[in-house]
């Protein structure tokens, strides 16, 4: 039986959970359509999806068409939950984009569809909500072309638009739509040279037929998305859509044989505690019982397995290609881990936008700060770009943040689920440091002021951003024991968490000039004396002061993320609202008209996005759009933020040895 992985997305309230209860209950799944309002839906599991009415975590139920089954994977829509969005998109065969015909395309939307199309995602768009007043048609389908992509098909037409009777009615082979000389021929013509060539030739030698399986083609290959009218609530147009999904995107048969690899997209923890994996296998099998490379060198066995079949979760014996899978045994296992060949899994595909803003979470009684760091080790297992960051000398731990909205939903969590009440510091944005240029430094064994044996020598270089760490030797491999080495590049990796402003260097190049150290000794008939001999703690307490030095010779500038934002207002606000993004330090291109609309594009610091988010609907009387999402960093202007440090400050060396070493030479400074 082939399987289809498909993703239900859109933008928050537009109707996709609405959307997964009605398919689930045309396929015989469940007996009774629940509804988000009343908590009661399949996918919204947790407790605080259920109070607030919105999808947090992504989550698995499957259903069968025909001979196909189906994995549906229902996604959060909130802006603040895009990560988890993304962690989805990159095991997915295809997805349904839903838009409402009432409020249309939105700001989630366009961002959606557009990671959609940068992964080459198959996607049909569903319009939901027409038996709503105030739904549109002819206008949102252009909309759809304007905003979204040209590439877009209308696959039928609607009846009784905006009442509770409105219905959908598919397109058939004599309607003109579907002509030889239609939109659809017009569109597969602008695509395809072989069809362009029979579309001028002859259009009257296009059969219907022809004209479906180039859809399709066309469709599997994301170069068109056929949309498609209906309504979740009154289920019109949802029997279409099912034979549209089943027809239009593309199932995977699996290569059992092969090689096995997957993807881990996600991790929870059971009611006992224990963590599960979700995996999406792209070629071979896994069995119970296997045991696989975990983490950092880890090893787990896996000790059950649970695959999705008709609405539930089942205990298999293994999970093959093309199918999730849920695994048990894993406790090192992480989101974004690859299992088995790496070259067969598509992990390449995820891409992640950085969160952007950081808080410190403060226990509301001292005594949970304990339980407080252990339930947010468990939320980063599930969500690992939060980045918790602990500060041990104030005793402060941080979290990443994408918006004001997670920051909420991570504080019911823990009251919820853990029972801890916190409150948070105010959100702050979260700089990088960026090399000003070349940077050499170098600390001697046996020579003031080092106290360690070791002797190090590092030189740092600008890279280009993105580009990561790199770690480069200029010294033989041989000339040094290789765990000497490794300890230089892992405290040098977790040094550079902290440049000289207290914010993160995360792209430079840091290259071995010099090393040396003192050999295995130990005094007659006696053992070994790490007095006289170098150890791997020589070199990590050395490394730190070596790099902020060649960081200081080098020098830093530290650098705001700017989001990249396009902004829809009504052309009479347009004069209010060009100061107000004066005021928040954005910097706007030339606009251009649309219809009664000015669109502006731009550049903003992230730090002002949230502000000009509540201050839009005041300027604009509700009607402006705003989209913004991260570019790239710029460096700050004027004196730099400063960001307090979580280490023992390497750049106060006399308080740094005191921390970490309890003898210091005298000449120590």
């Amino acid at each position: 039986m082939s399987t289809l992985n498909l993703g239900i997305l859109a933008h928050v309230d537009a109707g996709k959970t609405s959307l997964t209860e009605r398919l689930l209950h045309a396929a015989g799944v469940i007996d009774e359509i629940g509804r988000v309002d009343d908590g009661n839906t399949q996918t919204d599991s947790l407790a605080l999806e259920r109070q607030r009415g919105i999808t947090i975590k992504s989550a698995v139920v499957s259903f069968a068409i025909d001979d196909v089954t189906v994995n549906l994977i229902d996604t959060p829509g909130h802006p603040d939950f895009i990560a988890e969005v993304e962690r989805v998109l990159s095991v997915l065969d295809g997805a349904v984009l839903v838009v409402s015909a009432v409020e249309g395309v939105q700001a989630q939307t366009r961002v959606l569809m557009r990671t959609l199309r940068r992964l080459r995602v198959p996607t049909l768009v569903f319009v939901n909500k027409i038996d709503r007043a105030g739904a549109r048609h002819d206008g949102l389908l252009r909309d759809l072309a304007a905003k979204l992509t040209p590439a877009v098909v209308p696959m039928g037409s609607v009846r009784r638009l905006g009442t509770r009777g409105a219905d959908f009615i598919p397109y058939g082979a004599t309607d003109p739509a579907f002509s030889p000389t239609g939109q659809l021929a017009e569109r597969l013509a602008e695509q395809d040279d072989a069809f362009l060539a029979a579309y001028v030739e002859d259009p009257a030698r296009l059969s219907y037929d022809r004209l479906r399986r180039e859809l399709a083609a066309r469709t599997g290959r994301a170069l068109i998305h056929p949309v498609y009218f209906g309504s979740a609530v009154s289920g019109a147009g949802v029997d279409t859509l099912t034979g549209a999904i089943r027809e239009l995107l593309p199932v995977t048969a699996g290569d059992e044989r092969g090689p096995a690899s997957g993807s881990v997209f996600k991790v929870e923890r059971g009611s006992a505690g224990e963590k599960i994996a979700y995996v999406r296998m792209f070629s071979g099998a896994l069995r119970v019982r296997d045991r696989l490379p975990v983490g950092d060198g880890a090893e787990g066995r896996v000790t059950a397995i649970n695959v999705f079949e008709d609405g539930s979760s089942v205990r298999r014996a293994s999970v093959g290609a093309g199918r999730i899978g849920k695994l048990w045994g894993l406790g090192d296992i992480r989101i974004g881990d690859v299992i088995g060949d790496p070259a067969a899994a598509t992990a390449a595909r995820r891409h992640f936008s950085p969160p952007t803003l950081e808080t410190v979470v403060v226990p509301g009684d001292r005594a949970d700060k304990g339980a407080l760091h252990a339930a947010l080790t468990q939320l980063a297992e599930q969500d690992p770009l939060i980045n918790l960051r602990q500060d041990e000398i104030r005793g402060e731990i941080s979290v990443s943040l994408y918006g004001e909205v997670q920051k909420e939903v991570i504080q019911a969590t823990l009251a919820d689920e853990y029972g801890v009440d916190v409150t948070f510091h105010e959100t702050t944005t979260i700089c990088v440091e960026r090399l000003a240029g070349t940077g050499n430094a170098a600390e001697v064994m046996g020579k003031e002021p080092n106290p360690f044996l070791a002797t190090v020598g590092l030189r740092v270089e600008p890279a280009p951003p993105g580009s990561g760490v790199e770690f480069r030797l200029e010294v033989e491999l041989g000339s040094m024991p290789y765990a000497f080495m490794k300890a230089i590049e892992d405290t040098v990796r977790l040094t550079l968490r902290e440049g000289l402003y207290g914010w993160a260097v995360p792209d430079c190049v840091v290259v071995l000039t010099r090393c040396g150290y003192a050999p295995r000794q130990s005094h007659a008939h006696a053992t070994f004396d790490k007095s006289m001999s170098s150890t791997g703690g020589d070199f990590r307490l050395l490394t730190p002061l070596v790099l902020m030095a060649a960081l200081k010779d080098a020098g830093t500038v530290v650098c705001e993320p700017m989001h990249h934002f396009r902004l829809d207002v009504p052309a009479d606000t347009f004069g209010v609202v060009l100061p107000a993004l004066a005021r928040r330090r954005a910097v706007p291109h030339t606009p251009s008209v649309r219809g009664t609309s000015y669109v502006v594009e731009g550049e903003i610091p992230a730090a002002q996005v949230h502000a000009l988010e509540q201050q839009l609907p005041t300027l604009t009387s509700g009607e402006g759009v705003l989209e913004a999402s991260f570019d790239h960093h710029q460096p700050v202007q004027g004196p730099p933020p400063v960001r307090s440090r979580t280490d023992h400050d390497p750049l106060n060396r006399k308080e740094y040895l005191l921390s970490v070493v309890r003898r210091v030479s005298a000449g120590a400074r």
